[in-house]
């Protein structure tokens, strides 16, 4: 018992279990297998892999760090694999289209120290602006995919993926999802590679240098190599086929979807009824595996996430062999979100006239007739967060300035916690796509229009991918105002650093990046400061000489917060005075902050969540709410 009880996520103690989020899992799995070279950004499902590893990083003499994108990430990863060390670059799946550039090209480069790309799909879109399915990114690159079904399992992937990518020196890609990354479970430890590659660069311009000339040679080793790794997709023990006699339908699942079949089947009675192919490289498929099932069976339920690239992948191979049968998959499966065991349970219950093992339209009705007894809460920034402050007074301006002109602004939002600005009452957003296009987005909305354009977005934002449009605003002359609400952390993924943060020693100042641009209305303002704020907020849209930047400044609240309590300081709260409040509820209505509620009819702060911001004084007009005592 002692002996589990010392046990870490890094101590080498194989056969031991650990109980641990599936993101710590595949960050073990990174370790056992001796990974030197990390470099991630963080984005929801896929930021505790990196924090693990980061956090481990001096213990196992790895280097880790957050990249200021994932385009750089990957690039860093790339030169690690071409000294010979094993290197992987982290990110959730929308980060792999910034990093789609390199990807393309480092496919046909190869790899020599085993070369992992990490990609956190969120079907259900828990965290994200889409549920794109990133296996058909890896197809496009010629890029073997690894879908782990459970933590166990995703740990032991990523630790043979560095052994597959220098076996066939090719790139591998994990794909997990936000219910593996998130779900916790016992895994089981494996021994820790304890290996410390020198790393050396050996020339090889026909390798290593993209010119057409050599990677039209390159095209054709890429395309040799992946017919190797389809061949022997076979035989790896993560594809697994469980045949039955006379079963009348197979299952084909992939990655958790597997985990859902299994329990769906275990639930229904159907373990001597159903043949299964556990599919663990979706891409390439085990060909001989796929047929040998559909010989077996009359009729097949392919069980995935999101898109059909499996049952895609198994339609070919049925054609291809001859075999006439009817697949399933989408017409019984949902394209839209998280599937769960439900959904399997339904479509085996439907093929195979089988009674469910639960009433659903019972539990159907059920929730319709209690949801809406439930209270709503809508997803919104922190109690004394400095960007609802910054939110206000953009609207507060946007509104004087269609009430001078005429004319209204319009507001483009990011990605990150200024997209909660875009929920009431806040409404601060009537437009957003991508991390750094309000800044894009405000460029091509001035120049189509010719009206104000309010863009915001954070400041690990900016760095990631705010300059370029900046400096295009300033290039093609966009008279746009680009508001950078500056927290001094990447917030909404856990507080990770990035080069304007404090902790990064000599922060990169963002005023001083906008200035060295070209944009010659640049000012800093207290986001804390509403008066000042919206003044400096209405200046810059009528500034007529090129873009305008504002940096709105203050700390991220919870850290403030955890300083705070560090240093012994008392955060006071503010309550309202009710002689002097006249329940118009501007307080409620403008700014939205959780800790401002109703009791009965009267408006009051609720002293446990506030966070003695001040910004519900600023915006009351009858002076009703004050400081209240320490």
């Amino acid at each position: 018992m002692n002996k589990v009880a010392e046990v870490t996520i890094t101590s080498d103690a194989p056969g031991v279990k650990m109980f641990m989020l599936g993101n710590e899992a595949i960050a073990r799995g990174a370790m056992e297998a001796g990974v030197q070279v990390v470099a991630a950004y963080p984005g929801t499902p896929s930021s505790e892999i990196t924090e693990t590893l980061v956090n481990s990083a001096k213990e196992t003499g790895m280097y880790a760090e957050w990249s200021v994108n994932e385009k750089v990430a990957l690039e860093v990863a790339i030169a690690a694999s071409t000294t010979g060390l094993r290197a992987v670059a982290i990110m959730k799946h929308v980060g792999v289209n910034v990093a789609h550039d390199p990807l393309m090209s480092a496919s046909y480069m190869g790899a020599r120290g085993g070369l992992v790309l990490v990609s956190a799909d969120d079907p259900g879109q828990w965290s994200s602006q889409n549920e794109q399915d990133n296996r058909y990114i890896a197809r496009q690159a010629y890029i073997p995919v690894l879908e782990p079904s459970g933590a166990q399992e995703a740990k032991d992937m990523m630790a043979d993926a560095f052994r597959l990518s220098e076996e066939y020196g090719q790139m591998f890609m994990l794909r997990s999802v936000t219910r593996i990354g998130h779900g916790r479970s016992d895994v089981v430890l494996g021994e820790m590679n304890g290996e410390k590659r020198k790393g050396k660069f050996v020339k090889d311009t026909q390798k290593l240098v993209c010119l057409p000339a050599n990677f039209r040679i390159n095209r054709r080793l890429v395309v040799e190599r992946l017919e190797k790794i389809k061949a022997a997709a076979d035989k790896l023990p993560y594809n697994k086929l469980t045949l039955k006699a006379g079963a009348k339908l197979g299952i084909i699942a992939c990655g958790i979807s597997y985990s859902y079949a299994a329990e769906a089947v275990k639930w229904l009675g159907l373990e001597d009824k159903v043949s299964i192919l556990k599919i663990g490289m979706p891409y390439p498929l085990p060909v001989e595996l796929t047929k040998k099932l559909l010989k077996a069976v009359p009729e097949v339920l392919v069980v995935e996430e999101l898109e059909p690239f499996v049952e895609d992948g198994v339609k070919v191979i049925a054609e291809d062999a001859g075999i006439l049968m009817k697949i399933h998959g989408k017409d019984n499966i949902s394209l839209v979100g998280e599937i769960g065991v439900r959904q399997v349970a339904e479509a085996l219950s439907k093929l195979l006239g089988v009674k469910p093992a639960v009433d659903f339209a019972a539990l159907d009705k059920l929730k319709a007739e209690t949801e809406s007894l439930l209270p709503l809460r809508p997803p919104t920034v922190c109690a004394g967060c400095p960007h609802r402050s910054s939110f206000y007074a953009i609207n507060v301006a946007a509104r004087n300035y269609k009430k001078e002109t005429g004319v209204e602004p319009l507001l483009a939002s990011d990605i990150g916690c200024y997209s909660l600005g875009g929920t009431p009452p806040l409404n601060a957003a009537d437009i957003m796509i991508c991390m750094g296009g309000g800044f894009g987005l405000a460029n091509g909305l001035y120049q189509s229009l010719h009206i104000p354009v309010v863009a915001h977005l954070g400041d690990s934002t900016f760095f990631h991918s705010g300059i370029p449009p900046m400096l295009n605003a300033v290039y093609n002359k966009a008279n746009i105002t680009m508001v950078v609400l500056d927290n001094s952390t990447t917030a909404m993924t856990g507080f990770q650093p990035h080069p304007g943060a404090p902790t990064n020693g000599v922060p990169v100042k963002i005023e001083d990046i906008a200035r060295a641009c070209g944009v010659k209305f640049v000012e800093v303002v207290d986001a804390f400061d509403a008066k000042a704020l919206i003044e400096t907020v209405g200046r810059a849209i009528r500034f007529q000489d090129g873009p305008a930047v504002i940096v709105s400044r203050g700390l991220c609240n919870i850290l403030d917060q955890r300083n705070k309590r560090k240093a012994g300081v008392k955060t006071v709260p503010y309550k309202v005075d009710q002689e002097k409040c006249k329940k118009c509820k501007q307080c409620i209505n403008q700014i939205g902050c959780p800790a401002i509620i109703m009791e009965g009819e009267n408006v009051i702060i609720d002293a446990d969540q506030c966070m003695g911001c001040g910004l519900c004084a600023a915006v009351c007009p009858f002076d009703a709410i004050i400081q209240g005592e320490k």
